[in-house]
């Protein structure tokens, strides 16, 4: 690996903005923008997919393989993908650094603990819920109704037995028992108004929105009124500082923040992103999970802080493909050829195409090569996307690095300026709460219909007595199926899409419905990843 400052020297950074974590990973003070303010923004480039399979289809790893290809041609790049969380790296997913000869680097820092972001902000998310039960301890002024505290804690971890627990049990000094949750850190909304924050002022005055509680009068109660901003803005310090590191290349690259696509707003911090624009001319990064979910919020919730995409570079597999055609990922993995399967599974990603062009982008296909791909069935898919007018590239960035994504590469350069974007939102934030729910889940998803839970209407009746209407939605879905249901593959249509709940998250600025069985706590599977992790010889062997 080359030394931390001379990665930064690439795009311009300086060592005086640098606060260094030892030889390879530093921190950007958010001061450099006093100095970059005045440049040009590079070209954003939005790596998406179709809906993967359980075990992904190597999105993160074609954002630093395409960066690398970019870099070998020439070209002044960098890119931004979130921070693993634990919880997955210990589960079914493994690391979300990219693999084989397109990673970022050092790998397992990374995807264990890296610079203390995570817990930073799973420390200053906690610290609100100690003082809202302190303040319900202490006498609650604000006369609190225990049965509407919203306020979850977190956990950076998978651990299903914590999705409903009591608290406060014990006796009179141990607090005042009532039911709570737990949400994996990844879900907490101060890690969504982490990655929506320009600054330590936005970042506070956001902070001050969040809504923990309501009162018998059904009057929100914020952490403003806890006085907790203050001291959660001081945990957040150093995290809002956006983390530089490298690709195994050498190509610049920002790790920050980390939020779900399927229960979040899935994208890297926007202060990574506007850095990025600013200090390269090509600026890659990526948007959690398919069109219907990372992508679909970047364009409407992430794009409506001042950035848009040039391109969409959307990611497909010939395993993925075949999945969503009706083969078994056993019989896939044993290479079994399924034209039919794979023929059927091409209306996945139609619907996906059609998503990408809903909103007025251009797009190029990129076919993530995986080793027993055959040539006649990669035919099929790029047939497929000549059909549809769309540039094609087989890219093997694991086993070749950049050298591997050259044609990609050239064919995003050449779309990019050959189709000009006409980038259009896809609803309007003064429609009603109902009307921008069912555009998504009908435009996006192909949805007939969607339903609302009894719960679901009573919290729409209380976003419109806080006047909270005019907030975009972050759909919380499956991200395996257009369906809430994950069993349901290829490209469903006419179905219904259940609204269980609606949660205000009225500091990161969006209202989250709830559909299907999805849940912010996610579990382990019966075979975690965990169990083949280990340090042998002083090294971390076995996250992957």
């Amino acid at each position: 690996m080359l030394h931390i400052h001379e990665v930064a020297q690439k795009i311009g950074i300086k060592e005086d903005d640098l606060v260094l974590y030892g030889e390879y990973k530093a921190k950007v003070k958010l001061d450099i923008f006093k100095r970059i303010r005045g440049k040009r923004n590079g070209k954003l480039i939005l790596v998406t997919t179709i809906n993967p399979t359980f075990e992904g289809e190597g999105k993160t790893t074609i954002t630093i393989g395409l960066a690398q290809a970019l870099a070998k041609l020439g070209k002044r790049v960098c890119l931004a993908i979130r921070e693993p969380s634990i919880g997955p790296v210990m589960g079914i997913k493994g690391g979300g650094t990219g693999g084989g000869k397109s990673q970022v680097l050092p790998a397992e820092d990374i995807n264990l603990h890296f610079t203390g972001d995570m817990h930073a902000i799973t420390t200053a998310h906690n610290l609100l819920s100690a003082l809202l039960d302190n303040h319900i301890f202490h006498g609650d002024k604000f006369h609190i109704d225990p049965r509407y505290i919203v306020w979850p804690r977190v956990l950076d971890m998978n651990d299903r037995n914590l999705r409903n627990v009591v608290v406060g049990l014990g006796g009179p000094k141990d607090g005042v028992p009532r039911q709570d949750r737990f949400s994996i850190t990844a879900a907490s909304e101060i890690m969504a108004i982490l990655c929506l924050s320009e600054n330590m002022e936005e970042l506070k005055e956001k902070l001050s929105r969040i809504i923990v509680a309501y009162s018998y009068d059904e009057e929100p109660i914020t952490a403003k009124q806890l006085n907790a901003v203050g001291a959660m803005a001081a945990l957040l310090k150093d995290a809002i500082m956006p983390n530089l590191v490298q690709t195994t290349e050498g190509v610049p690259a920002f790790v920050h923040g980390g939020p779900f696509a399927n229960i979040a707003h899935g994208t890297s911090s926007l202060i990574a992103a506007k850095l990025g624009l600013k200090l390269a001319d090509y600026f890659v990064t990526e948007a959690g999970f398919g069109t219907d979910l990372g992508a679909e919020k970047f364009f409407n919730i992430v794009c409506r802080h001042g950035i848009k995409p040039d391109i969409v570079v959307l990611v497909v597999s010939l395993r993925a493909l075949k999945w969503h055609g009706g083969m078994s990922l056993e019989d896939i993995k044993k290479g079994r050829k399924s034209v039919r399967a794979l023929k059927k599974g091409l209306e996945n990603l139609g619907k996906h195409i059609e998503n990408i062009r809903i909103f007025g982008l251009p797009l190029v296909i990129a076919l993530n090569r995986f080793s027993g791909d055959r040539d006649e069935e990669i035919d099929i898919v790029e047939k497929f996307a000549e059909q549809h007018d769309i540039p094609f590239a087989v890219a093997d960035v694991y086993t070749q690095g950049g050298e591997g994504g050259i044609e990609l590469a050239g064919k995003v350069i050449d779309t990019i300026y050959n189709r000009k974007p006409r980038f259009r939102f896809l609803y309007d934030l003064d429609m009603d709460v109902k009307e921008k729910i069912e555009t998504i889940a009908k435009k996006i998803y192909g949805a007939g219909r969607v339903v609302y839970s009894v719960t679901a209407e009573d919290d729409i009746r209380i976003i419109k007595k806080l006047a909270l209407t005019n907030l975009p939605i972050c759909m919380a879905k499956t991200p395996y199926s257009l369906t809430d249901d994950p069993s349901k593959r290829g490209r469903p249509k006419n179905f219904k899409i259940t609204i269980k709940e609606i949660r205000i998250s009225a500091g990161a600025g969006f209202l989250v419905p709830i559909t299907g069985k999805i849940t912010t706590m996610p579990g382990l599977p019966a075979k975690p990843a965990a169990e083949k992790i280990d340090v042998k010889n002083g090294k971390i062997v076995g996250v992957k």
